[in-house]
């Protein structure tokens, strides 16, 4: 009979498709794979190869709904069923109070937390492994890897998977992408993320989109509150689909593209656990040892500046001249890369 194992990963995207891997060697070495995850990644779990089971708990829902009683029942009725399900093994890689509670009373035999828990995390497990952590020189991914390493599984190959896209959204993307000339290739573009500092200067990316011109189909994508810089930059006078296509239809998108041009982002998250389209990765105040794409030099480049603070790694900038480290690269140095990689 499989062991039977619960992730708990509830958010964000980018951090539940960095999960995927770690949730593919689980399945792939015969365990039973559930997943609790919140609304932000639920599309992204729900139908995936790598999980048998997936839950579903509505953080967001909760937060905005200004009932805690309600709340606290529908938490009840969610852990009842997980506990039902006698799980032998329960991970927590979200490692913050958020998780706490789930881990703590899912009813797992083993409840696996690690040393880099925070907000008192640490008491929902009772078995820790050492920090997942180590600065800012292990990616991501292979942080989660650790725990698998800790049940004796080999991590040697990382595997990314995602829901197969409907029909539909496959014929909206078909539509969408219709005015495209077939004869050129095609550069997605996704300027806009959460963080000031992960942004790449505006006038950047107003002479990067001047100087690409004619050469390619430029098609822009982000969210209805990145339309101000998207049309800035330029995005208006090429195929602006910002606003325009939810995650799963967004996945497709990132399907057929040649390459993308894009930040420290849930968007390029996607396109790399997509597996299809070459990326080129600016980084800013975050570290691409630890959010780069993984995989061969001839896919995917990540690009990052010359400031001496660089990598921060922090939402608001210490720095009297504040954001230096979102001037650079230079224009020059991202167009090298795009013609290294789409040639």
């Amino acid at each position: 009979m499989a062991r039977k194992v619960l992730l708990i990963r509830l958010s964000a995207m980018g951090d539940v498709i960095f999960n995927i891997p770690l949730a593919n060697c689980l399945k792939d070495n015969g365990y039973e794979v559930h997943w609790l995850v919140s609304e932000k990644g639920f599309s992204l779990v729900n139908g995936n190869p790598c999980v048998d089971k997936v839950y579903l708990a509505p953080v967001e829902k909760w937060k905005k709904s200004g009932k805690p009683f309600e709340n606290f029942k529908e938490y009840l009725s969610i852990l009842k069923t997980l506990r039902a399900e006698k799980f032998d093994i329960a991970i927590d890689t979200q490692l913050i109070l958020k998780s706490l509670y789930w881990t703590r009373f899912c009813g797992a035999k083993r409840r696996i937390v690690a040393k880099n828990a925070r907000e008192g995390a640490i008491l929902g497990g009772n078995e820790v492994i050492p920090s997942t952590r180590d600065g800012f020189k292990r990616h991501v991914v292979k942080c989660y890897l650790k725990f698998a390493e800790h049940l004796g599984l080999s991590t040697d190959k990382i595997r990314v998977t995602l829901p197969e896209t409907s029909t539909q959204a496959k014929e909206k993307i078909n539509q969408l992408l219709s005015p495209l000339d077939p004869a050129k290739k095609t550069i997605i573009i996704a300027p806009a993320t959460t963080w000031v500092p992960k942004h790449w200067d505006k006038d950047n990316w107003k002479e990067l989109i001047d100087r690409l011109g004619n050469e390619y189909n430029l098609v822009f994508t982000g969210m209805p509150t990145d339309a101000g810089l998207i049309s800035y930059i330029g995005g208006d006078k090429h195929l602006n689909l910002t606003g325009k296509t939810n995650l799963e239809e967004l996945q497709e998108l990132f399907s057929r593209g040649d390459l993308m041009i894009s930040l420290d982002s849930g968007s390029t998250h996607l396109a790399w656990a997509v597996q299809k389209i070459k990326i080129v990765t600016i980084f800013c105040c975050t570290p691409p040892g630890l959010y780069a794409p993984l995989g061969e030099s001839s896919k995917y480049i990540a690009l990052t500046g010359s400031a001496p603070c660089q990598p921060c790694h922090r939402k608001k900038c210490p720095q009297k001249q504040k954001n230096i480290c979102t001037l650079t690269p230079s224009v020059d140095e991202v167009l090298n890369a795009i013609r290294a990689l789409i040639m």
